[in-house]
């Protein structure tokens, strides 16, 4: 995967380290040294270098978790390009909190790990919410592929929230808010209610007329 070698924007520009070769063997007394214990003192002490601010830091913590962290999110949201943009998310979470990291919390790669789980289950669910949502207020502007295949479903969804996000603005006031909690805000139709004070039935009303009147602006891409 390209992941394994490509950076985010935010590490680009800085060079990468060599792989160093093979050690020489060398004898004499026996050294007790975990590996894991090892590994841990050195994804430590790249997180104290990005708290001071190296940029080599993080690229050096990338390219030795993002293939990892990307096999984590990737068996979860079963969509690579969602993967990446997890591992990606991650890792600028990691550069904005390095200074907030604590040895005694756990290691590194168990709170990036736990950082990607919980990405990668946000954007399952809201996925769920946006198929719910066109399921619920209208039916007829989602394919039936939509909902058997999970990859596929994915990419037919990120289209449409493309189109969708682009023709918002034509839509009333009452309509495009409404939708944007619903569609990007990733809100049950129950909690949008809430939120905007206004009935269920209110809410839902809105949500269906904005979708068809978005499919109306939109007919090719809906």
């Amino acid at each position: 995967m390209l992941l394994a070698t490509a950076r985010p924007p935010f590490v680009l520009g800085v060079a990468p380290r060599r792989t160093p070769g093979p050690r020489t063997r060398m004898t004499g007394p026996a050294v007790n040294s975990n590996p894991g214990d090892d590994r841990d003192r050195e994804f430590a002490a790249l997180m104290a270098g990005m708290a001071r601010g190296d940029k080599g830091s993080l690229a050096r913590l990338y390219d030795l978790l993002a293939k990892p962290l990307y096999g984590l999110a990737l068996r979860i949201v079963n969509d690579p390009a969602e993967a990446q943009d997890v591992v990606q998310d991650v890792f600028l979470q990691l550069w904005q909190k390095a200074s907030a990291f604590d040895t005694a919390r756990g290691s590194v790669f168990s709170w990036a790990a736990t950082l990607a789980r919980n990405r990668s289950i946000d954007r399952v669910r809201m996925r769920r919410r946006r198929a719910e949502l066109l399921a619920g207020a209208a039916p007829e502007l989602q394919p039936a592929s939509a909902g058997t295949d999970d990859s596929a479903g994915s990419l037919w969804l990120r289209e449409k929230a493309a189109a969708v996000r682009q023709a918002l603005t034509r839509l009333a006031p009452d309509q495009q808010a409404a939708i944007e909690l619903a569609f990007f805000g990733g809100l049950t139709q129950q909690e949008i209610a809430a939120k905007l004070n206004e009935p269920l039935g209110t809410v839902k009303a809105r949500i269906r007329r904005g979708l068809l009147r978005l499919r109306e602006s939109l007919p090719d891409r809906l």
